[in-house]
This record gives structure tokens, sequence and C-alpha cells, in this order.
């Protein structure tokens, strides 16, 4: 009997929004009650993808220009969906994403200004049709999403700090686009309330996840 397809799951968000905790909480809660996960990342994930990943993301590489940093995106990403993602998902496997294509979309897309259509084209190449069964973004306000990612980066001494370190209006340009996604595609993304308890946002998480298993 061929396995029935697993389940993928995208977490998004702005800077400091909590999504990888939240990602790491369902994740944990899956695994108890006996499902089969695979947690992942963009960009990284898979050790080619980590090399790609700390090019993009380290604080000294300021010249990295708009349309360099979207291929580099999808490479990370193309190996990820070829490697690791594709194959757990034909094992019926859950899989949690730190981040996708709707990241690149509103990232390099909206606040780089490369425009949808160009991040729509590449991802056609990169992610084989691929589209996530649910994505969660989980939404908080600029000012205090970026003062926890601060925190977070002095208290951990992070040099993956180049978008972290962009303008106040680059992140607000982030933050809209994501509730802007959330509207467009109502079926696919749940905009969930980053600002409250990690308690309260898990319990909206698993109420969004609970009715795809």
């Amino acid at each position: 009997m061929t396995k029935a397809r697993g389940v993928f799951v995208t977490f998004e968000g702005p800077e400091g929004s909590g999504k990888s905790t939240q990602l790491r909480t369902l994740a944990a809660k899956l695994r108890s009650a006996g499902r089969d996960v695979l947690e992942t990342a963009e960009p990284g994930g898979t050790p080619i993808g980590m090399q790609i990943r700390r090019v993009l993301l380290d604080a000294a590489n300021q010249e990295l220009r708009p349309t360099t940093e979207l291929l580099l995106m999808f490479a990370a990403r193309a190996q990820n969906v070829e490697e690791w993602i594709l194959p757990a998902l034909a094992q019926g496997h859950v899989v949690l994403c730190d981040r996708f294509t709707d990241s690149t979309l509103v990232y390099q897309g909206v606040a780089r200004g490369l425009g949808a259509e160009l991040v729509y084209e590449v991802d056609r190449i990169a992610c084989r049709g691929l589209v996530p069964d649910l994505t969660l973004v989980i939404d908080i306000d600029t000012e205090t999403g970026l003062a926890r990612a601060h925190r977070r980066n002095a208290r951990t001494k992070d040099v993956e700090t180049r978008i972290d370190e962009h303008d106040i209006s680059f992140h607000r340009k982030v933050r809209e686009a994501y509730r802007q996604l959330a509207t467009d595609e109502p079926k696919r993304v749940t905009l969930i309330d980053g600002g409250r308890a990690e308690a309260a946002v898990a319990a909206d998480v698993w109420s969004a996840v609970g009715p795809l298993l």
C-alpha cells in the first residue's frame, strides 16, 4: 500500500515574532502524539543550505544585492525541497518549515521591490510546484519584534544579523506584506497574534493545524 502524502506546514512572520519557538512547540506536541516530524528552516535546513545561509545572513555582507539575495534564497530552498522536504512528505511525515517562498515574496518581492512575478517565476523552478498545505503567520508589531530580535542577537552573539539590522521602514513593509498575504490567501494562510503569551499563541497554532491531521 502506498503511504499517504504527509502534511506541509510553514511558519512565517516578521523578525522577533516567535515563529521558531512555536514551530518547536508544535513539533514536540506532534511527536508526543506519535507523528513522524521533520523540522527544517530557510535559508538553511540541509548542510548545503546552511553554507548558503551563512553568506545570506552574515552582517559583514552588506554589499549583497537584492537579486543575488533572492537567487541564493531559492538555491537553499531547492536543495531543501529535493533533499529533505519531498522525501519526508512521500513517507507520510509532517514537515514543519521555518520560512518558505512566502518569506521571499515578502522580503525580496515586496520590501526589496523585486516584485511578485519574479519571485513566483523562480519558485516554479526551485520548488517543483510544492505549496504549503497551511501557512501560519505569527504577527507582531514591528517595534516589539525588532526589540526581541536585537535582545536575542545580543544574548547569543549572533553574526547572522544582516536582515535584522535594516531600518525600521523595511521591517514595516515586511509586516504589512504578511498581513496582506493573509488577506489574499485566507484558505492557506492563517494570521495569529504573536504579541501574547507563548501558550496562548501555541493554542491558536494547534487549532489551525489540528484539522489537517
